[in-house]
């Protein structure tokens, strides 16, 4: 299996509610984001010239990622794209980013999103 990866960047804040109120995360904060995509492929489905799928194609991802949620509230932001319930953590903006373009990249992976450069989660459908 051969993996690629592409990092995307943006700038956000977010509160997440529910904590209790001496909880940092409680309070609006802000963080500079990494959202990489990992897109895998066998060796003998590779696209073109010997492509996973070429990097260039991911710039429709990028577009998303300026317009939905750069310099955006993520709390707001991911109410309007999902008709509110899901809390703006790491982990849940993994699998909102997985399956939203799972379809629209069937190469897709794994979602990787950093809040800091410490802190991360990963979400690969089908591991443990």
């Amino acid at each position: 299996m051969l993996r690629i990866t592409k990092e995307f960047h943006f700038s956000a804040s977010h509160v997440i509610e529910g904590l209790p109120t001496w909880h940092p995360c409680a309070r609006m904060h802000g963080h500079n984001y990494v959202v990489a995509l990992e897109l895998s492929a066998r060796k003998e489905d590779l696209k073109g010239p010997g492509f996973v799928r070429d990097y260039r194609e991911l710039d429709a991802f990028k577009r998303w990622i300026d317009d939905t949620l750069d310099h955006r509230h993520l709390n707001e932001a991911m109410n309007e794209a999902m008709g509110g319930g899901s809390a703006p953590t790491a982990e849940n903006l993994c699998t909102w980013i997985f399956d939203l373009w799972k379809t629209r990249l069937p190469e897709l992976t794994a979602v990787r999103v950093d809040e800091t450069p410490k802190t991360s989660a990963v979400y690969r459908p089908g591991e443990r």
